[in-house]
């Protein structure tokens, strides 16, 4: 697959170690190829979105990271160290989306258990505070709500002071309060230096809070830029008008006219020149109440994972696995 790298965002800071360096990684589950040569940099105080459609192979490059599987080729260094060493020396956390945690005990018990696995841990107080969770210290985890919990999670992992922090969907179950004050003490962590990986479905949230969106697909890197980089490979726009009974193959053979889809009276139009669209729109039909809109974050993903996108990197951009 073809990997668009956008304005030298990877690579890191002089003199800086990596947070996280992947060199030509593979993976392969017997004839499954799960990840097909990758190569990735992240800096040390980076927030980092990685994002791809189920099978991407999201999850089995977040688990080499973690030390839990081994490269089929190529090399994984956490803070130039092997990721077992790095998270041996806690330097490493995660924040998984289920599991992990006792229902009967209370919140600030479970803190306080976990803390105590660690050689100068975070002060308990320091991290419930951090995590939003102060006021239900004294609840049980199994009362709590899952985005509470997930809450909780986040907590446990601030306790070893990791230098990264892996995040599997973890705004699940929030409330848009509780997401953003998460998000709030995640770019506080950031800005001490705390590098931030995480995987969501909650594309918003890529887009608003991460430094740099890397885009996985079909076990490769295809694009990797600041949300506004990655946005601006969607080409054109979308137009949105009210038009009854539209006639969507009149509509669809248009100059510039990549995608036509009508939802009762409403009609979306996507097209490279919108100008020309709602020009015909206003001049040779009863259309009226249009938008225009620039294409979005989904539109980039989806136009960048699809099954359509061409899965053959160029000789300059790696080799095939």
């Amino acid at each position: 697959m073809t990997q668009t790298s956008l304005s030298g965002t990877s690579g890191s800071s002089a003199g800086a170690v990596p947070a996280v360096r992947i060199s030509g990684v593979t993976k392969d589950f017997g004839s499954v190829h799960a990840v097909r040569g990758i190569d990735l940099t992240l800096d040390q105080g980076e927030i980092v979105a990685f994002l791809g459609p189920n099978g991407a192979g999201k999850t089995t490059t977040i688990d080499m990271v973690l030390g839990l599987s081994h490269p089929t080729s190529g090399s994984v260094e956490v803070l130039g160290l092997p990721p077992r060493h790095a998270i041996a020396r806690g330097l490493v956390s995660a924040v998984m989306q289920t599991g992990g945690l006792l229902k009967d005990l209370t919140v600030r018990e479970t803190v306080q258990y976990t803390a105590s696995l660690f050689a100068g841990a975070t002060p308990v107080d320091e991290v419930l505070r951090t995590a939003g969770i102060e006021s239900i210290a004294d609840r049980k985890v199994g009362k709590c709500s899952g985005g509470e919990q997930q809450r909780l999670r986040f907590a446990m992992a601030l306790l070893s002071d990791p230098a990264l922090l892996l995040l599997d969907e973890p705004t699940t179950g929030m409330d848009v309060e509780g997401r953003r004050a998460f998000w709030s003490a995640i770019r506080a962590d950031a800005e001490k230096g705390r590098t931030v990986l995480f995987a969501t479905h909650y594309l918003e949230e890529a887009d608003q809070y991460a430094d740099r969106i890397v885009l996985i697909s079909h076990g490769r890197i295809v694009a990797d830029g600041t949300g506004s980089q990655i946005k601006a490979l969607a080409a054109g726009r979308t137009i949105r008008a009210t038009l009854p009974d539209a006639d969507a193959d009149v509509l669809s053979a248009l100059a510039g006219v990549e995608n036509v889809d009508v939802r009762g009276d409403a009609v979306y139009i996507h097209a490279k020149d919108t100008d020309e669209v709602a020009r015909y729109l206003l001049t040779q039909t009863a259309a009226h109440d249009l938008e225009i809109t620039a294409r979005g974050l989904e539109d980039a993903f989806l136009s960048l994972t699809g099954d359509d996108h061409d899965i053959t990197p160029t000789d300059s951009e790696g080799a095939s696995a």
